[in-house]
């Protein structure tokens, strides 16, 4: 066992949330070495770094899988958003379990899978954090009317737009994981006039980082309650993150000058005697032969689902291979095509369980017969 103390220099979790079009993703585009995964397609307009737009939950994990297997392509990885993203968890346990919503399950079960799957997620953002990769979530922000138990009476207050209902079960886990929850809003003062006529003015965008009653906010970096909607106001705190791990190259062996060969007579040459050559095994001629090359990549059928299309061009898979491994689980007949299969088995088998499909096709792969 080890007793560290002080501060660590480490990756940040940052939650930032807010209403529609207040500069979100501009906001967290000044992040250091900041990559999108945009589930909304918010970014299309902006000069950013992103990666492919996740028509799938399963498409989503395989580009987070594929930035921890590359450390060092971001500094920021930023989920842009996770309102969207939790949607993706929704449409992925509904086929999973052939359900139409999530309030086909009995007993609000559906809501629990949710949080369960959420808190998976966040479990592999934490991960990339280990790895010294800042994670930005940005979120759509909706007013809820509160009821404090120790009051009369309620009031109207901020909250993560994570779902209607699953708000009591995935918005506070979103809010425990991270180390800064930032609100951005409007300030706006209300202004009575002689005739008692309120209008309300100003309009300037801030940042709030403290819990209030009509927020949820929090820091761990004494900044100030309130204060400009800039990046310059906390640039200061990933400027002494750690650079993302890389993999040293293995360090090449020192070379020795080579010592001189001995010398050998005449004499010691002609008494050496050279060995006969032997006759070499004979190869069979299909061994020599090179392996068939791989035909160049033929996108699928643009009447395929675009979440399964996304999956099959990711992991360059073509319709064939689908068709053989369906084949082989006895659900279709090898000879037909995936564009004939039923909605539900898409969604439930070749989206849902996408991973089970792709071990397979890789199986046949190495081993076409």
């Amino acid at each position: 066992m080890q007793i560290t103390k002080g501060k660590r220099a480490r990756a940040q979790k940052v939650v930032i949330y807010g209403p529609e079009g207040i500069g979100k993703s501009t906001f967290a585009s000044q992040f250091p070495g900041a990559v999108f995964i945009d589930t909304e397609g918010s970014t299309d307009n902006m000069d950013v770094s992103r990666l492919n737009k996740p028509s799938s939950y399963t498409m989503l994990k395989n580009e987070i899988a594929w930035v921890k297997a590359n450390p060092t392509c971001c500094k920021t990885l930023i989920i842009d958003t996770i309102d969207w993203a939790e949607s993706l968890i929704v449409d992925d346990i509904c086929a999973l379990h052939q359900k139409k919503g999530i309030e086909d399950f009995g007993y609000g079960n559906g809501y629990v899978y949710v949080k369960e799957e959420l808190g998976r997620f966040l479990n592999s953002l934490s991960e990339l954090v280990d790895l010294g990769i800042n994670i930005v979530l940005t979120a759509h922000a909706q007013i809820r009317k509160f009821e404090q138990p120790d009051e009369m009476g309620s009031y109207d207050r901020w909250e993560l737009k994570l779902g209607k209902k699953t708000s009591s079960q995935t918005a506070p886990l979103v809010k425990e994981w991270a180390d800064m929850v930032l609100f951005a809003n409007y300030k706006t003062v209300v202004m009575t006039a002689d005739n008692k006529k309120k209008k309300a003015t100003g309009g300037q965008r801030v940042l709030y980082t403290q819990h209030h009653p009509a927020w949820d906010a929090k820091n761990r970096h004494n900044l100030p309650e309130e204060m400009p909607f800039d990046y310059a106001g906390i640039a200061h705190i990933f400027n002494q993150v750690p650079a993302p791990a890389q993999t040293q190259p293995a360090s090449q062996p020192q070379q020795t000058a080579p010592e001189p060969a001995p010398q050998v007579t005449a004499q010691e040459q002609t008494s050496t005697a050279e060995p006969a050559p032997q006759a070499q095994p004979e190869v069979p001629e299909n061994l020599t032969q090179p392996a068939p090359e791989r035909q160049p990549y033929q996108e699928p059928n643009l009447a395929l689902p675009q979440a399964l299309r996304d999956l099959m061009i990711q992991n360059q898979v073509t319709e064939l291979e689908v068709q053989k491994a369906v084949a082989q689980k006895g659900y279709y007949p090898e000879n037909t095509p995936v564009v004939m299969y039923d909605p539900g088995f898409i969604d439930g088998v070749l989206i849902g369980a996408w991973e089970q499909v792709f071990s397979m096709i890789k199986d046949n792969r190495i081993l076409p017969f």
